[in-house]
């Protein structure tokens, strides 16, 4: 009982105290009115009516109140049905607490983080709209999108492993492979228990893959000999298996294959100096009489137009990704200029700060609202080429403005790659140029409106 009347009498003490400070403060600003009012007195009309202004104004100053910050101003994530949503806001937590706290580092290490591998199967985003007997999920291309702009939102590098996987190696299975090469290698590959490659681009042939390949593939009995060099290639230097595009020397068609990394021939050798998608491991892969069986062959990929199938999916999905950037960018700019003070002032409360966030929102609204009909588009088994191609070639480009500007607003601190923005500013230069330059996409839809091609 003592010890009760002991602490509530402290309490009270204490609240006493409390009172009787408040009272001084009070007392000694009641004495300050004098001074105040002699002060005031010696200005003239103009001058009082500026001191009030600059009074109410540093009182703003001292306690803003921020909405939040969401990329997403026209909701298209409300396309999504409620399970879908709880898929997408699971990316988020894994990428926010798993990716975002060591992305930094490893993009300035030029390094992959391995050990998110076994993270990531937990998530089970592979194969999201594939069917169910193989592993997958049969959900729409919709939430494939929005997942991949999710992980692009906080970094590019881990979308684009995710695209090279999940995207490119798996569709060309998917897509190109026959029933038993889908039955064998799908399922493994939904599981992240053999991670893949895609193999097209090579050292002196990028735009001109579908007549240029110099990459080339013979057979005899059921062996094919593959000999040649594939550039830039996401995943290489780990992938399990890699898709290889080369060409027939006898009908001269672009065929595919399911090659072992491991496969005696067969040499990857990681390029080091890129200033873009660091935490991606790409690889120059050379080739010297590497022997496939015929049961590797992608028994439905008779041609480059079956190559084309899986590239015009591919461009819808970094088209998504370069939202994601061009989303990371936008948001992590804001919430700088929230914090960032200048003349005693959040930044954000000027006047060509708010000019640039609302440029950079307009632009990166019109990309979601573009994204979103494309993929449903692609629910509806109605998408054309040259509809990818257009989101590509705008998405990307937007994506180069919208970092650009968040450079700018950030100023000098814009250049500092802990600041996260330089990465997003870096990695847009990728999306701009893989599947498909901004050159290239735009004659494909030239092509489409005109009904006349400019291609060479």
């Amino acid at each position: 009982m003592e010890s009760f009347w002991s602490e509530v009498s402290g309490k009270m003490k204490d609240a006493f105290d409390k009172v009787e400070d408040k009272s001084k403060k009070d007392l000694n600003l009641i004495k300050s009115i004098p001074a105040m009012l002699s002060f005031l007195s010696d200005l003239d009309d103009d001058e009082v009516l500026m001191w009030l202004d600059q009074a109410r104004k540093i009182k703003k100053r001292r306690t803003p109140k921020f909405p939040p910050i969401n990329g997403d101003f026209y909701d298209t994530r409300e396309y999504l049905n409620a399970d879908e949503k709880l898929v997408l806001d699971s990316v988020r937590r894994f990428m926010i607490e798993e990716i975002e706290p060591i992305a930094t580092e490893y993009w300035m290490k030029g390094e992959f983080p391995f050990q998110i591998i076994e993270k990531m199967k937990r998530l089970n985003i592979m194969g999201l709209t594939y069917n169910k007997n193989l592993g997958g999920q049969e959900r729409s291309n919709l939430l494939e999108g929005m997942v991949g702009e999710e992980i692009a939102r906080i970094d590019v590098s881990i979308c684009t492993f995710f695209g090279v996987h999940a995207g490119l190696a798996m569709n060309s299975v998917y897509h190109c492979g026959s029933p038993e090469q889908i039955e064998e290698f799908i399922p493994p590959m939904i599981a992240m228990e053999k991670i893949g490659a895609f193999g097209l681009t090579e050292p002196e042939v990028g735009s001109a893959a579908s007549m240029g390949l110099t990459t080339t593939c013979k057979r005899e009995g059921d062996t094919w000999t593959i000999n040649g060099e594939k550039k830039w290639i996401g995943n290489a230097t780990f992938a399990d298996i890699i898709i290889i595009w080369a060409k027939d020397e006898d009908d001269h068609q672009v065929k595919g294959f399911i090659v072992d990394r491991n496969t005696n021939g067969l040499e990857t050798e990681k390029i080091e100096d890129k200033m873009s998608l660091r935490i991606v491991q790409n690889a120059i892969i050379r080739m010297k009489n590497v022997k496939v069986s015929e049961e590797r062959r992608l028994q439905r990929a008779n041609s480059f137009k079956d190559t084309a199938r899986v590239l015009k999916m591919t461009r819808a999905g970094v088209a998504w990704q370069a939202v994601g950037c061009a989303r990371g960018a936008y948001e992590h700019t804001l919430d700088y200029t929230m914090k960032r003070r200048q003349f005693d002032r959040p930044i954000a409360g000027f006047q060509m700060t708010q000019d640039l966030l609302s440029q950079m929102l307009s632009q990166l609204t019109a990309m979601q609202c573009m994204v979103a009909r494309l993929s449903s588009l692609q629910d509806q088994g109605s998408m054309s080429d040259e509809q990818a191609s257009l989101a590509k070639v705008f998405c990307t480009v937007g994506c180069r403005t919208i970092t650009s500007m968040s450079r700018e607003l950030m100023g000098a601190n814009g250049i500092l790659i802990s600041n996260k923005v330089a990465r997003f500013l870096g990695d847009a230069e990728a999306l701009y140029s893989y599947e498909g330059t901004k050159q290239i996409n735009s004659l494909v839809v030239g092509r489409a409106i005109t009904g006349l091609s400019a291609f060479v």
